[in-house]
């Protein structure tokens, strides 16, 4: 089955479920009065979303994987501020479990992707 537009892809999929609920999260009263953290979360699972969403559109398999790459590192960035959401008390050890590991499956599908597409190039 050909993709056709990258609301079908698995890892996009999964980065907006990711970046909902990193939105629902930080919209809570103290992570939402730290607009540094909270702007920086943010817009790392945007990336996330966007990388993919632009590389599906870079017109070769190559520029696509160099895409997935840059979503692949947002994905890195959301877990390791998620870690400063926690240490500071903004989210509690089941929050944070719950949106680390949607950022873990994301990082999973797009390595994966990675992998499938540096075959087609090779």
């Amino acid at each position: 089955m050909k993709i056709r537009r990258f609301e079908e892809i698995e890892s996009w999929k999964k980065a907006r479920e990711l970046t909902k609920a990193i939105y629902t999260t930080t919209a809570r009263q103290k992570f939402s009065r730290d607009f540094g953290l909270r702007d920086q979360i943010q817009r790392a699972c945007v990336s996330i979303m966007s990388n993919v969403a632009e590389g599906f559109d870079a017109g070769s398999d190559k520029g696509f994987v160099s895409f997935l790459r840059y979503a692949y590192r947002s994905a890195s960035e959301v877990e390791s501020l998620l870690y400063v959401a926690m240490d500071t008390g903004y989210i509690d050890q089941a929050e944070f479990d719950n949106c680390f590991e949607q950022a873990s499956g994301t990082k999973r599908l797009i390595g994966g992707f990675i992998k499938y597409l540096k075959g087609s190039i090779n």
